[in-house]
């Protein structure tokens, strides 16, 4: 993998949360951390993408029915006491 050098500017409190990130042995060094928060952000973006792709099916799986709790309650009672 190549790795490409960035700089980037940050605010003095910013370069002491990065510091103190560093200092408390969470990462070896500033690029470190960057990447650790891209790989983050990259993760929440894929699962913002599942979510809604799972709002758009469901919204597409036709009109809702009401929830019957009773029902509910009586599948997990179930399932507690096969797992018993």
């Amino acid at each position: 993998m190549s790795m490409h050098r960035k700089t980037i500017t940050l605010t003095e409190q910013q370069e002491n949360w990065v510091k103190c990130q560093i200092d408390g042995g969470h990462f070896g060094n500033d690029s470190e951390y960057i990447r650790h928060l891209i790989r983050q952000d990259q993760h929440s973006q894929e699962r913002l993408l599942e979510l809604r792709q799972a709002l758009k099916k469901g919204e597409a799986s036709g009109k809702s029915r009401p929830l019957d709790m009773s029902a509910v309650k009586r599948a997990g009672r179930k399932l507690t006491k096969a797992a018993e």
